[in-house]
């Protein structure tokens, strides 16, 4: 068996997303600011910086800044953009409403924020973050957490190349590269694979309520310039998911630059029908008569889905263990009313790089970061999650318009610095689901190629890609559990909670029923390993490079 080969680094981040690289940079200004020598390095999964970046996006740039003040004339592509319009819409089945500026707090206005590609946005950070000497690895997928003797994180080690399905090495393999560092940061995003295990090692998550989540499913259009107002910026609630009981979500739809519109759907996934389809929900949306008339002669031209952390402050585990710390949407700071999780990410990494470099120049390594959690407490990170906190449930727990309403005075309440004495659970979405003799089967219309699509010619659209010789990334902890269980109480959900026909049934009708992966199919959204009832499938990294290939997503 081949050696792995080692690098040392001071820090080594997991993931180049707005926490990962605000946190490389940060550690890099204020080395260079000390005078001293400072190792960094950043792995991302993607074929290239921002290749899985997906976002609606509408950025608040308060932590931007902060980090790199000269942004706006730095040839930063965020500002391009600027927010002109908000509107909010309350949909019906042929209607809308217009939710009324004067009955939402201000922080929700979008006042100063500006819209574009989250993935150009990392790009660009990438490229500062360069300059300043940081080493950026792409297409190095972080497979394994390394361990000191103590049991402390001594680093990663990226994923073996040139593994066939069957576990035996092609001509080409090569082993993976460990990384070690004095502290790693884990910027994974949603779900992420090694954090999850972080969690799980040093129950990390012992304190706080469960994350909850939702999928958003997103396209990118070219439409027609009379219809194009750069800077308007629409979320819409209420239908279609008011069709279904037990479900909640809403949609976005935003003029950005070169003539095109960001739109998508966002499906909490605590909803119960388990016929239920986002990806179904995201094509119906669009016929609504005000969606279908802003996309009249447009084309589509790029499609992705990601998870999102919807838990907010109840559910942000510990921060720190021994050589390490969570930043970003690794630990989950999405501000859910705000529809927004940029800034506080970028923020995370900023605090938590500020932590290690204190502790790196103090001649410290592998202990807990403690300066980290201790400057969250004090940040303007929770005192914005924590004025929203009961937002989620309360909409959770008396549906879509009692609910919105309840948490729109608490909202203004919070804002006017009224506490709410109580936070309100989260329960896991995963255990939401009831079973399929319960529910009204959903019947999609059929895709008419025009405005709603299928979702195979769907993932042409999002690049992606993965080698098709390799071990399937999306593993089952009990082979038997999709026909023998899921198949009989709900129809196999999987076949419809995926937004890019990874999961099918094949053979039922001839009585012998079959689970198939299409793994190659797969966009990393992670919806899989988060609503499988029974928690039964894991998703874990495939080969570095594979998977989607957003360009301006």
């Amino acid at each position: 068996m081949s050696e792995r080969e080692s690098m040392p680094y001071d820090v080594v981040i997991v993931g180049a997303g707005p926490a990962g690289l605000s946190a490389a940079i940060r550690l890099k200004q204020l080395a260079n600011e000390g005078g001293q020598e400072l190792s960094v390095c950043v792995l991302e999964k993607g074929s290239e910086v921002g290749a899985h970046i997906l976002s609606g996006a509408v950025i608040d740039p308060q932590s931007l800044d902060e980090l790199l003040p000269d942004w706006r004339d730095d040839g930063c592509p965020l500002a391009e953009v600027p927010v002109t319009e908000n509107l909010h819409w309350v949909l019906t089945r042929k209607r809308k409403t217009v939710l009324p500026h004067l009955w939402t707090p201000p922080f929700l206005h979008n006042k100063g924020t500006y819209t574009g590609s989250l993935g150009n946005l990392c790009r660009w950070l990438a490229g500062k973050a360069e300059e300043l000497g940081v080493e950026i690895f792409p297409g190095f997928a972080a497979a394994e957490v390394l361990f000191n003797e103590d049991g402390s994180v001594k680093g990663v080690a990226t994923g073996d190349m040139g593994v066939a399905r069957d576990g035996t090495h092609k001509p080409d393999y090569q082993p993976g590269l460990e990384l070690h560092a004095k502290y790693t940061f884990f910027a994974e995003g949603c779900r992420g694979h090694l954090t999850k295990e972080v969690q799980r090692i040093f129950d990390l998550r012992r304190d706080c309520d469960p994350q909850v989540y939702g999928i958003g499913v997103k396209e990118l259009w070219d439409i027609d310039p009379a219809l194009h107002k750069p800077g308007r910026v629409i979320h819409t609630q209420g239908w279609p998911l008011t069709e279904t009981e037990g479900s909640n979500g809403g949609g976005w739809l935003y003029h950005q630059a070169n003539g095109q519109v960001s739109l998508g759907f966002v499906t909490w996934l605590n909803y119960t029908n388990p016929y239920l389809s986002p990806f179904g929900e995201m094509q119906r949306w669009k016929t609504h008569p005000e969606i279908a008339a802003i996309l009249k002669g447009a084309k589509r031209v790029s499609y992705g889905a990601r998870a999102i952390s919807d838990g907010g402050l109840q559910s942000i585990p510990k921060l720190v263990f021994p050589g390490g710390a969570l930043i970003g949407d690794s630990a989950g700071f999405l501000n859910v009313p705000r529809i927004k999780g940029t800034h506080t990410a970028m923020k995370t990494g900023m605090m938590a790089a500020e932590a290690a470099f204190a502790a790196v120049a103090a001649g410290r390594s592998a202990d807990e970061l403690a300066a980290y959690p201790e400057a969250f407490e004090t940040s303007w990170v929770k005192k914005e999650l924590s004025i929203v906190r009961n937002v989620v449930p309360l909409v959770k727990k008396f549906g879509d318009f009692v609910g919105s309403g309840l948490a729109g005075i608490t909202m203004w309440l919070e804002h006017f610095g009224l506490r709410m004495p109580f936070t309100m659970r989260h329960h896991p979405d995963h255990e939401t689901l009831w079973r399929k003799d319960m529910v009204k089967k959903i019947d999609y219309p059929k895709a008419d190629g025009v405005l709603t699509f299928d979702r195979l010619s769907s993932v042409f659209l999002s690049n992606t890609n993965h080698e098709e010789d390799q071990p399937v990334h999306l593993t089952l902890r009990d082979p038997d559990v999709p026909v023998k269980y899921d198949l009989p109480l709900y129809d196999e959900p999987a076949q419809r909670y995926c937004p890019a026909g990874v999961y099918e049934i094949v053979g039922e009708e001839t009585g012998d029923p079959k689970f198939v992966i299409n793994a190659q199919n797969c966009v990393h959204c992670k919806t899989c390993d988060i609503k499988d009832p029974t928690q039964n499938i894991n998703w874990v990294v495939p080969e570095g490079g594979g998977g989607p290939n957003y360009p301006n997503m």
